[in-house]
């Protein structure tokens, strides 16, 4: 019999109060790997009230014992490592060699937030002789936190961090397409905090999740995912009450390539910046390519050469470089955007096209694409695909460059390859983007600010601000002569 995995509401294992279940299927072979409850309206009410009723004592727990409790969170995650990226690999496609380094980088998000704990600071402010003027930085109380399908294990744990240490309580809801780690991890959970502290529910975004947005006990909400999404939710929240939402949604990254940059580095670059580890599912990957028209033609090809030469292949296979979209529908899309840029009149250079291998029949496995002739007006330059298709657009001078990096709704990463530090600078100064690389693509760093602009979302993550996000300031004005 094929196993439910059951969520976490107040410190208890349950399945959904309807009875419910999701499949949760691999997509690179299409085996069935088990099921998820799919909660809905009942159960998200269940998990707030659970969050609600843990909150006063959360909240009076000593900061340093908080942190402490997600120092052990580090610590099973690290413990567990090894078996928590398999089964991701496994439920999302994703190469495990890639799924280990983000075990990694959530249990370094969990240390760094843990140390933080003592930052949260108010201040004091001088009103005149006699009075004592202060800021308190208090917890909202209950945090719904979404998160989506391509890093599962990584945001159910390094996304939780910063609102636990700030004294919240949380209603944790993963992606229904890959909660299988998640729910795992719930074992955790449920030995190292509070009961209440940390539910965990499952179901569909339009069912559990539009419950946890629209529930008048959440006035936190922090989402991952497409742009789209993000609004809707914004949206919803605010037919509820006045709700604090943060956002980090999509992107259109673009990555442009001068001619005195390293060529191999920028090459390199460029290729590591579509995270294909993840078949480019990713929001910050750099999915437009603006090189030079001295460099264009053998700056395509070696990037056409480099994707020729990845090892496509299943997820727990040592040697794989890119594994499977998430799903179905997230294949359909992309071969269709792969037939939208050659209808649009754009030449497909390399990719776009599914495996030959038998052994990768099963699965949802396509050859990442490079697209060259874009225009930048074409949906194939404008329109989040997230999937693995690069555009190649060239430009002749710094200001071209500029307008086609900037000609999107989206602003979340750019990148730019050149020796030229003035253009560098110029170029990380005028370009619409809240993270910007220099000679690099695609590396995030434990304390530096991760967020976008435009349509790319509200706020920022990864840092100090993060943590202030999850507390509200009260000031307090003290009349003592």
């Amino acid at each position: 019999m094929t196993e439910t995995h059951p969520v976490l509401i107040g410190g208890e294992r349950r399945l959904a109060a309807a009875g419910g279940t999701i499949d949760a299927t691999s997509p690179s072979t299409g085996a069935l790997l088990g099921r998820i409850p799919r909660c809905g309206a009942d159960d998200v009410a269940a998990a707030v009230d659970a969050a609600r009723a843990a909150f006063p004592g959360w909240r009076a727990t000593d900061v340093t014992e908080r942190a402490a409790c997600v120092l052990r969170l580090a610590d099973a995650l690290a413990a567990r490592g090894e078996e928590l990226a398999l089964l991701d690999a496994h439920d999302n496609g994703s190469p495990i060699r890639d799924l280990r380094i983000d075990v990694r980088i959530g249990v370094a998000e969990l240390r760094y937030f843990a140390g933080l704990a003592l930052q949260q600071r108010g201040e004091t402010i001088p009103t005149g002789h006699g009075r004592l003027n202060y800021t308190l930085r208090e917890p909202f109380g209950v945090v719904g936190r979404l998160v989506p399908f391509n890093h599962p294990l990584l945001f159910s744990t390094m996304k939780i961090a910063a609102p636990l240490v700030a004294g919240n309580t949380i209603v944790l809801k993963p992606s229904e397409h890959t909660s299988l780690s998640t729910l795992t991890l719930a074992e955790e959970f449920a030995r190292i905090f509070p009961p209440g502290v940390v539910n965990v529910i499952t179901g569909y975004g339009a069912e559990a999740g539009d419950a946890l947005v629209a529930h008048p006990g959440v006035r936190r909400l922090a989402f991952i995912g497409q742009a789209e999404t993000g609004m809707r939710i914004q949206a919803r929240a605010a037919e509820a009450g006045v709700k604090t939402v943060t956002l980090e949604l999509g992107g259109k990254n673009p990555v442009v390539v001068y001619p005195d940059a390293d060529m191999d580095a920028a090459v390199d670059g460029v290729v590591r910046g579509m995270n294909l580890g993840f078949q480019g599912q990713s929001c910050g990957s750099t999915s437009r390519l603006i090189v030079h028209e001295r460099i264009h033609d053998r700056f395509v090809e070696a990037v056409a050469e480099r994707l020729r030469a990845l090892r496509i292949g299943l997820p727990e296979d040592e040697a794989t470089q890119t594994g499977a979209l998430v799903n179905e529908a997230q294949f359909r899309k992309v071969l269709g955007y792969v037939d939208l840029g050659r209808s649009e009149g754009a030449r497909l250079v390399e990719g776009g096209t599914r495996p030959g291998d038998a052994e990768l029949a099963g699965g949802f496995f396509v050859r990442p694409a490079l697209f060259d002739g874009v225009s930048p007006r074409m949906r194939l330059a404008q329109e989040e695909i997230f999937g693995p298709v690069l555009a190649v657009m060239p430009f002749r001078d710094d200001a071209e460059a500029l307008r086609i990096a900037n000609d999107s709704r989206f602003g979340l990463t750019a990148s730019v390859y050149t020796r030229d530090l003035g253009i560098a600078h110029a170029f990380a100064r005028d370009v619409e983007a809240g993270f910007v690389w220099v000679n690099d693509t695609g590396r995030h760093f434990l304390g530096a600010p991760f967020g976008g602009v435009k349509d790319s979302g509200l706020g920022r993550e990864e840092d100090m601000e993060e943590l202030a996000s999850y507390t509200q300031v009260k000031n307090v004005n003290v009349v003592f002569a």
